[in-house]
């Protein structure tokens, strides 16, 4: 029951904040966010002092350097944090936008108005910039949040949040707009997913492992992904030079996030002269290709791969490559094994790079450009509170407006209903 109570007061604490934050103006929201960032980096030594414990237990766990990677708080994700809460706090303010007005026969107007959700909880694994991002889009968008990172970043957590709390205080709003879940047991996710009178929303991140067991019992609704398998593909009019510059940036720049290329598709007239370069190149970082018997055909030191391999998220230097006969074998790849993640078309032809912009449904779809580049942060949105796969209200990276809906206004001048 302890753990429960503990619970139940931190969500109904930032329940009762949210009603503050809906209201907040947008001159002091955008302050709150760049006085903030400043901390962020005045903070930098407590910030990374606090990560280094995080670290150092990881590492007595074994944690995979995936995982690890996730984890650090490097100068570079510091300056990059700060520098997405500005983006955010510059952001036009979405809460209180008419994004529609119309006039019906009887001279009543009818609109919507962008509204808060309310409140927000996201539950997430190993990132602790995730913890400021968040935070910042919640607060930009009306919401008052609660966070339940990881406990392997237990420290950095805490640390960021207080630096918000503190924030909050010196502008008079209450700290409990933005609360960590004050405890790491899971049974307190568990009681945490039944709150729907006082949770509006709930996002996790993470392995397909967490946002499942999250979907599977929560009676709040759930916007998620499970995994990214990403794909590739090198049309028959490709720059071949473009073409293996983008797969090694797929595949290789930071092989542990979602947004990594898993499946590389190549049309059969390219693959020759193709397969051999990139081979090549992805044996620098040493890169494992598991390849379809007409792959092996090209390049013979591949592995061959399994039909796992063609769902596999391997989060790792791995990659599956696959020689298709065209364009349309290659989106009906996609379809039957993609995770409608981020799916990428390398191309001269702009007839090809517009048919695969129309047929493939995924939520990101690129046109010669690293699937890596599928993020908040790059598309502009100053950083992204997740990513959506579910076609509902918000499908791919989630910003400031994603954490909003709206609602019916109407503007009478006395009718009634005959």
């Amino acid at each position: 029951m302890l753990l429960q109570e503990q619970v139940l007061n931190t969500v109904e604490l930032t329940h009762s904040a949210a009603r503050q934050a809906a209201i907040l103006p947008m001159a002091l929201k955008e302050k709150i966010l760049v006085q903030t960032a400043h901390k962020l980096r005045d903070h930098r030594p407590q910030i990374q002092d606090a990560n280094r414990r995080d670290l150092e237990i990881g590492e007595k766990k074994g944690l995979s350097s995936a995982m690890m990677d996730r984890l650090t708080l490097s100068d570079k994700v510091i300056d990059q944090t700060a520098a997405g809460l500005e983006e955010i706090a510059a952001f036009p303010d979405p809460v209180g936008e008419i994004v529609r007005m119309w006039t019906r026969p009887n001279g009543m107007r009818v609109g919507r108005m962008r509204i808060p959700l309310g409140v927000i909880g996201i539950i997430y694994e190993s990132r602790p910039n995730v913890t400021a991002d968040a935070a910042a889009l919640c607060i930009k968008a009306g919401n008052a949040v609660i966070l339940r990172g990881g406990s392997e970043a237990a420290h950095s957590n805490q640390a960021i949040v207080e630096i918000f709390k503190e924030v909050l205080r010196e502008n008079s709003v209450n700290p409990d707009v933005v609360n960590l879940l004050p405890t790491m047991d899971r049974e307190a996710i568990l009681f945490m997913l039944q709150l729907e009178d006082l949770i509006d929303l709930i996002i996790p991140r993470g392995g397909e492992e967490l946002i499942r067991f999250v979907s599977q019992n929560s009676r709040i609704p759930v916007i998620k992904h499970y995994k990214g398998v990403c794909h590739l593909y090198v049309d028959a009019d490709a720059d071949l030079e473009m073409a293996v510059k983008l797969t090694f940036n797929s595949k290789v720049q930071r092989p542990g996030v979602c947004n990594a290329l898993e499946t590389l598709l190549v049309h059969r007239d390219v693959a020759e002269d193709f397969l051999p370069a990139v081979t090549e190149k992805l044996a620098e970082a040493g890169v494992e290709l598991r390849g379809c018997e007409r792959s092996l055909d090209v390049v013979r030191s591949m592995n061959p791969a399994t039909e796992e391999d063609w769902y596999a998220e391997y989060l790792d230097l791995i990659l599956a490559v696959k020689v298709v006969d065209d364009i349309d074998a290659a989106m009906s790849h996609i379809a039957k094994y993609g995770s409608l993640h981020t799916e990428t078309i390398v191309t001269k032809s702009y007839g090809a790079a517009q048919k695969f912009l129309r047929e493939v449904n995924s939520s990101s779809v690129i046109v010669n450009a690293s699937t890596r580049m599928s993020d908040g942060y790059v598309y502009g949105l100053g950083a992204e509170v997740g990513i959506s796969t579910t076609k509902i209200h918000a499908y791919g990276p989630m910003g400031v407006e994603d954490l909003t809906t709206t609602k019916f206004i109407v503007l009478g001048d006395g009718q009634i209903r005959e």
